[in-house]
């Protein structure tokens, strides 16, 4: 079932909030098949310590963006499914998933991303290509769209809130976030290797209902940077996009989940998704029901439509 409205209000379970802060989007794909060494031959010449960018197919230009310590193999199985159509850019984020990381503790993650993806389309000739994000990603597609609405022609933003720390109550500011997300990022560089693998387990487990794609989030977790994953989460948690909405003129479908068994119960999470996205002009809000954090995995046909219906529009 798709539920979809342009307003709405309430909140989400503290459950889903807490197993969302420690790990925003660690990735997912039921297991999808790992890039063949071929494709990285299609990478472009593109150079950045922030991001690196796959192209495959050719057609409209299509940017995917993961989430956080995913690898860009979360989008794999909608990137092939694609290419017969569309000229598709695999975004990979520096510091997760082996991607090398050069920066230190501290400091800006996502704000760089948005500087170096404008860069790209920029350099790169891309004209109003769409750009689809999964949770961070999402956050950072919106991000791309307020800053630079003349180099993005639709954003899609796939489980994800203009301000993360909204699932924590309606009262919460991005200045009483801020020790929330000290401690956060705290605890991802203080935990041992055994310990913070059993996290990411746990954690997991409320982010996708697919076993193949738990994972897949654990071992792209393990071969993050520690201290990109902490100036991540940090910054997630304390950027609130609320205010930049009204003024947006770029179209936005704002895809999120719903699930009846262990997940967000379909009445907090239409509350939370119409009341975040209230002051956006013509957003799009579309529930996936049966679907966690991870819908592109756990609903894959739906999403395959839902994908199709919004480069068509």
């Amino acid at each position: 079932m798709m539920f979809m409205s342009r307003h709405g209000g309430g909140r989400l379970l503290r459950a889903f909030a807490l197993a969302s802060a420690v790990a925003l989007g660690a990735g997912a794909v039921a297991l999808a098949a790992r890039a063949e060494p071929a494709a990285f031959a299609a990478q472009t010449a593109f150079a950045s310590d922030r991001l690196s960018v796959e192209v495959i197919g050719s057609g409209p230009d299509v940017i995917l963006i993961p989430g956080f310590s995913s690898s860009r193999e979360v989008w794999r199985a909608e990137a092939e499914r694609l290419k017969a159509t569309h000229r598709v850019h695999l975004v990979q984020l520096a510091g997760f998933a082996g991607e090398p990381w050069t920066h230190g503790e501290g400091g800006p993650f996502v704000q760089p991303v948005v500087d170096e993806l404008t860069r790209y389309i920029r350099e790169m000739g891309l004209e109003k290509p769409a750009v689809i994000g999964h949770s961070m990603g999402g956050m950072t597609a919106v991000m791309l769209a307020q800053q630079h609405p003349e180099a993005v022609g639709r954003v899609m933003s796939v489980d994800s809130l203009p301000f993360f720390s909204a699932l924590f109550g309606p009262q919460v500011t991005a200045e009483t976030a801020r020790p929330f997300a000290d401690q956060a990022a705290a605890g991802i560089l203080a935990a041992d290797a055994a310990g913070f693998q059993a996290q990411q387990g746990q954690t997991a487990i409320g982010l996708a209902r697919d076993p193949a794609t738990r994972e897949a989030m654990v071992a792209w977790s393990m071969a993050s940077d520690r201290q990109a994953m902490a100036a991540a989460i940090h910054e997630v948690m304390t950027t609130d996009l609320r205010p930049g909405l009204p003024a947006m003129t770029t179209p936005v479908w704002a895809i999120y989940a719903s699930d009846a068994d262990g997940g967000a119960p379909a009445a907090m999470a239409d509350a939370l998704w119409g009341r975040e996205y209230a002051a956006l002009p013509g957003v799009w809000l579309i529930r996936v029901d049966g679907s966690r954090h991870f819908i592109m995995a756990d609903q894959p046909a739906r999403f395959a439509e839902l994908v199709d219906q919004f480069l068509a529009d």
